[in-house]
């Protein structure tokens, strides 16, 4: 089996693909001061719910946006699991050309995400990511990524919004029955989450406007929040929230690992 983790700003996606097929999934808060010990208990807690041993892991693979988490994680793997995770980022070996003017300082999210557009949709493809950030990133058919956009998040931009507004209340990011809101809790949803849809809306459109060749891209959402997100935009075409973690595994087997 092969452990997949995306390590971000806010939270930590880990898959579990038997084969092929991603069989697993779980969502951890990525916490700085956990040791090592601490993530290995908590991986074998995950696998064990899951009904499986940390010794069926044959391989691990990881990205990472988030330095301060990731040494300490990946020697909690390898206590778990006996297996040493490998590492994806900007300098790793993979069929994609980061076509931009600075290469090394490309996330490893967004080199994962080019990967997984590249292999799963062989056209060109603009990837929407909602996390800590919302990304867009740019992809041709033959996987060259030639830049993006980066702007707030989500859920980071209704914390702040409620953080610095001594009077609106923390809120619970759930779908706005309508856009017009009759309390102060759906008109912070609806200012939130139809403002993120388009805003979306809007950037791709200007993305469009720029796109080389004039072809039209594929529009893909992705993230942990993009199931609240896409139903409200007009313009993301399909949704796999997993795409990250696919994109991990397409990478695994580029790089020779087996599982």
């Amino acid at each position: 089996m092969l452990l997949a983790i995306d390590i971000g700003n806010t939270e930590i996606t880990v898959g579990l693909f038997e084969g092929e097929r991603l069989a697993v999934v779980w969502r951890l808060t990525t916490a700085a001061p956990r040791t090592s010990d601490e993530w290995a208990a908590t991986l074998t807690t995950h696998l064990a719910n899951a009904g499986h041993s940390p010794h069926e892991v044959r391989a691990a693979v990881q990205a990472s946006v988030a330095p301060a988490v990731t040494e300490a994680l990946a020697r909690g793997v390898e206590q778990a699991t006996g297996v040493k995770p490998v590492t994806v980022d900007a300098a790793s070996k993979l069929p994609i050309v980061l076509d931009v003017d600075e290469p090394l300082t490309v996330g490893a999210d967004r080199v994962v995400n080019t990967l997984a557009a590249r292999e799963l949709y062989r056209r060109d493809t603009i990837v929407v990511d909602y996390g800590t950030a919302t990304t867009f990133d740019c992809v041709t058919a033959e996987g060259h990524f030639i830049g993006g956009v980066i702007a707030p998040g989500v859920r980071t931009a209704a914390e702040n919004l409620t953080r610095r507004a001594a009077k609106l209340p923390a809120t619970e990011l759930v779908a706005p029955p309508r856009v017009i809101g009759r309390r102060t809790e759906d008109c912070i949803r609806s200012g939130v989450l139809f403002g993120a849809a388009d805003a979306t809306d809007g950037m791709v459109r200007r993305i469009k406007a720029e796109w080389p060749g004039g072809l039209k891209p594929l529009v893909v959402g992705t993230g942990g929040l993009v199931s609240l997100v896409a139903p409200l935009s007009r313009e993301i075409e399909q949704v796999e929230p997993a795409l990250t973690l696919l994109g991990l595994r397409i990478a695994a087997r580029h790089l020779g690992l087996q599982w």
